[in-house]
């Protein structure tokens, strides 16, 4: 992560449980910088700390302010998450693009912070005035409302993902290794060969177009060794061979 990270500001929050939820939040996301406007309970009571699950490092090292435009005060660039239309001139920023404006400004030493509202009715005008743009986060348009922890794990995440090289796809095979191509049409061989001797292959026009399905089935599907050793029982069960089927030589 890079040593700058953008500031969560928390307008007014009720409860001290969805404090601790939202450091936790923050946590997951590498992010330190926990702001408090007139928080109406104890951000570092036993229920906020319980919550946070092992981030009350977070809760601990938060900031309180008696006005968002205290908390805001030494920042240069503001967003503010809203789910309604507020009638004010501004940017409507999604969470993935907020997070690469405020990741690219924060490489730029410009400090930043994402401002959250109270749990029962966001953030208000007087708040959103203050704001450079606003975050809005499209969700089902009959229920939209999100837990005030939640809000801050979306836009949290989509940071998150600006700093770390998260890739697309990891194929884990344990202890196991993938397959050689080799062994695995070896195994589709045999297994056709034992589908010609029980007579599946009946309609000879019909052979090839099912030797292809087969093979597509097990070629796409990543065999590992032991996959392939599994099969190699299972066909051993069915056919009800007293000692192991001997594996056709890779």
């Amino acid at each position: 992560m890079s040593a700058l990270t953008p500031s969560i500001i928390l307008v007014e929050p009720q409860l001290a449980e969805n404090v601790g939820m939202a450091a936790r939040a923050m946590m997951n996301c590498g992010l330190c910088d926990m702001r408090l406007v007139n928080p109406r309970e104890d951000h570092t009571s036993a229920k906020a700390v319980a919550a946070s699950s092992n981030a009350e490092e977070i809760l601990y090292n938060a900031k309180v302010y008696a006005s968002t435009e205290e908390a805001i005060a030494d920042l240069q660039w503001v967003a503010a998450t809203t789910a309604r239309h507020r009638d004010q001139t501004k940017a409507v920023l999604s969470a993935e693009f907020a997070a690469h404006e405020a990741a690219q400004k924060l490489q730029n030493n410009i400090r930043c912070g994402l401002m959250f509202g109270p749990e029962r009715t966001g953030l208000n005008n007087r708040d959103i005035c203050l704001a450079d743009a606003i975050i809005n986060i499209p969700l089902n348009p009959k229920h939209c409302s999100l837990n005030l922890s939640q809000a801050v794990l979306l836009v949290g995440y989509e940071f998150y993902k600006t700093q770390k090289d998260l890739g697309k796809e990891e194929f884990v095979t344990n202890h196991t290794t993938p397959a050689e191509k080799a062994k695995i049409l070896k195994f589709c061989s045999y297994l056709e060969s034992l589908l010609e001797d029980c007579g599946n292959f009946r309609v000879g026009e019909k052979r090839e177009k099912m030797v292809i399905n087969l093979r597509n089935i097990f070629t796409r599907g990543q065999l590992t060794e032991q996959e392939l050793n599994t099969l190699y029982g299972v066909i051993n069960h069915l056919r009800g061979t007293p000692r192991p089927v001997k594996r056709p030589e890779a």
